[in-house]
């Protein structure tokens, strides 16, 4: 099969396709990363991918291009494109179009065109129009990958979506052959539902996440506690625990510009998607919030002035497992630190760098506490939980914790003499 598209999505499948014992080609225009992928290079965070790279290449199951004709002898072709935001906040498919216009002279007889990006409602009709060619069926089948956990997603799916008109349903029959050894469900449906399956899927995350955020305001107005109210709704297995916890606000490389999309395509229907564009502009506001809180646990006043004041974060990715900064929350509360005149020092396991401008990067976590007049943690990284707190309170020069994930339990944070603030929690309580 052929890959085309050595991003993301498109280096993961590569890379788990050859596991499941396929001959995988991927093409990218991108030569110094194709390079670096030759030599089993992988500048992605994500746990277990560098090694199916180097396995896969290791084995001659798994090759790098920037040569399309090499796609010639392939009986699947996989579309792994970016479909970034547009400024009218619909995706913008144009590279993937371009991409598969140039297709019909390089693919033979009977090559299905599988879709993996994400996509538009109506983009499968689109492109198999622009193909112009019968015999090259075109069938979506969406990721539904978590970075951090991609390579056991894709290995280990809860379920594949494959989406094709009735004529093309051997075609659809053929893709779903090449995840057999996963042993998944697999849905067959038509294109247009399974194209906004994905959209449908990341705007639902963003609501549960930007409720949560809003409930956790609530409680702090009540006195009322967030990890215990949303510990009692998870336990409604019709809610689920999934996406309940408080945080700066959702980011990455697709729930911002997925609910964008799936909006922008409510409107061009004429339908009124209000609920999610209320959870667009809580997710705006959630930001402005925690730096608030930051400013009061600072200096007392949520408006309270932050020049030149040193503060440590831990976390900079817009979530644990992964290096991507992409429309990260983390990142954005930086930036309005930094823009409020504050000196900021940061950690992140999975960042080496971002920009001198707004935060010096360090590489040890006790690095961020030197003279520090607050520690934020922004990041859900598992291992700040195991840092020596006591270590890191003598360290600063006031041993404040504003915890913007309720990632730390208060009360080790304030045996080792920190104050500690959460979202939606009283410091003051201990929660059973």
């Amino acid at each position: 099969m052929g890959v085309i598209g050595a991003g993301y999505v498109g280096l993961t499948s590569a890379a788990c396709f050859t596991q499941l014992g396929h001959q995988v080609v991927c093409v990218d225009n991108d030569r110094s990363k194709v390079d670096a992928l030759r030599r089993g290079e992988v500048a992605i965070v994500e746990p277990g991918l560098t090694e199916l790279v180097r396995d896969g290449l290791g084995r001659g199951r798994l090759r790098f291009t920037t040569a399309p004709e090499e796609l010639s002898d392939v009986d699947f072709v996989l579309l792994c494109l970016p479909t970034p935001e547009g400024k009218d906040g619909a995706a913008d498919v144009r590279v993937l179009e371009e991409v598969v216009a140039t297709l019909p002279e390089l693919l033979r007889p009977r090559c299905v065109v599988v879709t993996k990006s994400t996509v538009p409602v109506g983009t499968g009709t689109r492109l198999a129009e622009l193909l112009g060619r019968p015999d090259l069926p075109v069938v979506s089948n969406p990721e539904f990958l978590r970075e951090g956990h991609a390579v056991e997603d894709f290995l280990r799916p809860d379920r594949i979506v494959l989406g094709s008109p009735p004529e093309n349903r051997r075609a659809a029959e053929r893709v779903a052959a090449l995840y057999g050894e996963t042993e998944a469900p697999v849905w067959f449906t038509d294109p247009a539902s399974a194209e906004l399956a994905k959209y449908a899927s990341n705007a639902f995350l963003a609501l549960k996440v930007s409720y949560v955020n809003v409930l956790a305001e609530l409680c702090e107005h009540y006195g009322a506690d967030i990890r215990d109210v949303a510990r009692l709704m998870g336990l409604d297995p019709r809610i689920g625990p999934a996406f309940l916890v408080p945080g700066p606000g959702w980011g990455g490389s697709c729930l911002p510009k997925d609910t964008a999309a799936l909006l922008r395509t409510a409107e061009h229907a004429g339908v009124d998607f209000g609920i999610l564009r209320d959870a667009m502009k809580a997710n705006a506001r959630q930001q402005a919030a925690v730096v608030r809180k930051i400013r009061r646990a600072i200096t007392g006043v949520s408006d309270g002035s932050l020049s030149g004041t040193r503060i440590g974060l831990l976390g900079l990715a817009f979530k644990a497992g992964t290096g991507d900064l992409r429309d990260s929350p983390a990142l954005a509360v930086a930036r309005e630190l930094a823009r409020s005149g504050a000196v900021l020092t940061a950690y992140d396991p999975g960042v080496e760098s971002v920009g001198p401008d707004i935060v010096q990067v360090v590489d040890d976590p006790y690095l961020v506490a030197k003279d520090a007049a607050a520690l934020v943690v922004l990041t859900e990284w598992p291992e700040f939980r195991e840092l020596d707190w006591e270590r890191l309170a003598a360290a600063t020069e006031r041993a404040v914790v504003v915890d913007a994930r309720n990632l730390l339990d208060p009360v080790t944070v304030g045996e080792a003499g920190f104050t500690h603030t959460g979202l939606g929690t009283d410091p003051n309580r201990r929660t059973g």
